[in-house]
């Protein structure tokens, strides 16, 4: 492991993004010591115990350990180019390096590290080209949705994200990039959600998220509080334009809005 990797997951202080959204994971508890049946006993006329929790939990931990690493990655506590090994993470956690090495083949699925063999997973370095590339992408995908929602969804329906969208704004204010990034995906996937189509919807959050991770010597995971807030604005002035149908608004808002990755 890099020096600057250790440094950032062995110090014992939790992570900002961590324990502003996860506090602290809890250890998993094994069921086989309850179940004589796994220790070979014979349990003849017992009661059989539900054997539900060890399932349900695994599927937690691992759910909110990769939250927490999208947190960490956003937050820039995961740093590019750097290599974060399952069982340093795992401490930092509380929990086995498993969960971990689970939860990371997941952010591997999703383009955000890549696997570095015998040392662990290495945060991918992103430049401010596949930045643009994905900005094209989003507004490709999503401009011409949102341009036939404001011609078919009624006035009503944009006024019930309201709410949405002014959450964004507190997030902003506090100044919190992860959970900004939290807010802002789902104001997106709200308003996304009124075409009806899931896939649609999969494939603009897939992207969306990745357009959050922050660049190689600064990007969005480096924007500073006014330039959260000005982004979180946006998202008023675009429920405005869409409930006027404004449709040439709607058009330069949302391309502003992808260029500012938000």
């Amino acid at each position: 492991m890099k020096q600057g990797a250790q440094g950032s997951a062995g110090t014992g202080e939790p992570w900002s993004a961590v324990s502003a959204g996860q506090a602290r994971v809890p250890r998993q508890a094994g069921a086989a010591g309850v179940d004589g049946a796994v220790r070979g006993e014979h349990t003849h006329g017992e009661p059989a115990l539900p054997r539900t929790r060890p399932v349900v939990q695994r599927s937690s931990v691992r759910g909110q350990i990769v939250d927490a690493l999208r947190a960490a990655l956003v937050a820039g506590d995961l740093r590019p180019g750097e290599v974060y090994s399952a069982p340093v993470l795992g401490e930092r956690f509380g929990v086995s390096a498993t969960p971990v090495r689970e939860a990371m083949q997941q952010l591997a699925i999703e383009g955000a590290v890549e696997v570095v063999p015998n040392r662990g997973f290495r945060v991918v370095e992103r430049g401010a080209r596949e930045l643009a590339e994905l900005a094209e992408v989003r507004s490709l995908i999503e401009v011409p949705v949102m341009l036939r929602l404001a011609r078919t969804v009624p006035a009503e329906r944009w006024a019930e994200l309201r709410p949405l969208a002014e959450a964004t704004v507190r997030a902003a204010s506090a100044g919190c990039r992860a959970t900004y990034a939290e807010s802002d995906r789902v104001f997106h996937r709200a308003v996304l959600s009124l075409s009806g189509n899931e896939q649609l919807v999969q494939i603009a959050e897939d992207l969306h998220r990745r357009a959050q991770w922050p660049l190689v010597g600064g990007g969005p995971g480096g924007r500073g509080r006014a330039d959260l807030v000005a982004d979180a604005h946006e998202h008023t002035a675009l429920l405005d334009a869409l409930i006027a149908r404004d449709l040439d608004v709607v058009r330069g808002l949302v391309g502003e809005h992808f260029t500012g990755a938000g």
